[in-house]
């Protein structure tokens, strides 16, 4: 279900200027897990997609002007209902970690993969949500077996001076036993 340029096959696709080659695509070894909603605390809408593709028209929100020249990406975004869209190659470096750690390794964009989850630290995550996560991280650990179950993480761990996502409701109980 992840051909061989690196497109997941479940999701819809909408390419983002926002990624660049990885250093070395054999080393595709950490899973990411994020949160996004824009603005913040709301969902639906054109607002992600317009963001990780650079269209984020500043005027809409305020909040809007802080971020639209940002220039960031994830490999996958997963909506409310389940629906994945994939907006970088998994096989290309998103660049959606920034400053970032994870066992003593630097520069986690260079070998993770990042999915966003449509939410917030305080709102819990939809079952659907949930399923479709479980499905595509299996698929990931299928063709990219360096990820493993211990090398799923979430945000706040990779960045956990400026990073709080996927936050305390993240079940990550329930996702891991989805896993097994």
């Amino acid at each position: 279900m992840i051909d061989s340029h690196g497109w997941y096959q479940n999701a819809r696709h909408v390419p983002s200027p926002f990624f660049d080659q990885r250093a070395d695509q054999q080393d595709i070894s950490l899973l990411v897990i994020h949160n996004i909603s824009l603005p913040p605390g709301q969902f639906g809408g054109p607002y992600i997609e317009q963001f990780f593709l650079g269209h984020l028209n500043p005027d809409e929100h305020p909040f809007f002007k802080v971020i639209h020249n940002m220039g960031v990406s994830a490999h996958c975004l997963i909506r409310r209902d389940g629906e994945v869209v994939q907006f970088v190659s998994f096989l290309d470096r998103a660049w959606h970690a920034g400053a970032s750690s994870f066992a003593g390794r630097a520069r986690c964009n260079d070998y993770s993969i990042g999915i966003e989850m449509e939410g917030s630290d305080f709102v819990a995550y939809t079952d659907a949500q949930y399923r479709a996560l479980a499905t595509l991280t299996q698929e990931l650990m299928m063709t990219y077996p360096l990820i493993t179950i211990p090398r799923i993480t979430g945000h706040q761990y990779i960045a956990p001076q400026r990073k709080t996502d996927p936050g305390l409701v993240f079940d990550w109980q329930r996702y891991r036993n989805a896993l097994c």
